[in-house]
């Protein structure tokens, strides 16, 4: 047996058992996992490109797509024309999509502080660190 298996697997179900914590309390906000991600990463940022967005979040093209419409048509984001390049829009927050964020982003990261609080400062470098290792196997 290859002896990474037991580390894959505690990964994925690490991953599941964060998305079972975290996704519920973005539901009661009115949101999904996806939508919170795209407002988390415009917030208090400036506009930037649906590549740009697409890279920040890790949500695919495909996907990105109709979380920008959905969210756009809820009046959260809009879209504006590229000075520099027409072809592609830039995507930025509306004043309202930013009082959201402003209401959610921090209430969700005390919900996660409640998880992760469990966990000594020096027990979540080793976690980080481990995970910088790890992601860079597979980036480099």
């Amino acid at each position: 047996m290859n002896a990474f298996l037991p580390t894959l697997r505690e990964l994925a179900l690490t991953y599941q058992a964060f998305e079972r914590y975290s996704a519920p309390d973005m539901k009661s906000m009115g949101l999904t996992t996806t939508q919170f991600d795209v407002i988390a990463t415009l917030g208090n940022q400036p506009p930037m490109t649906c590549k740009e967005l697409g890279e920040k979040t890790l949500v695919t093209k495909g996907t990105l797509t109709g979380v920008l419409e959905r969210l756009q048509t809820k009046g959260i984001l809009e879209r504006r024309i590229n000075c520099e390049d027409a072809r592609c829009q830039m995507i930025a927050l509306t004043k309202e999509g930013q009082k959201l964020f402003e209401t959610i982003f921090p209430k969700h990261l005390l919900h996660l502080e409640k998880a992760f609080g469990k966990l000594s400062t020096e027990q979540l470098a080793g976690i980080n660190q481990s995970l910088v290792v790890l992601k860079n196997i597979f980036t480099n």
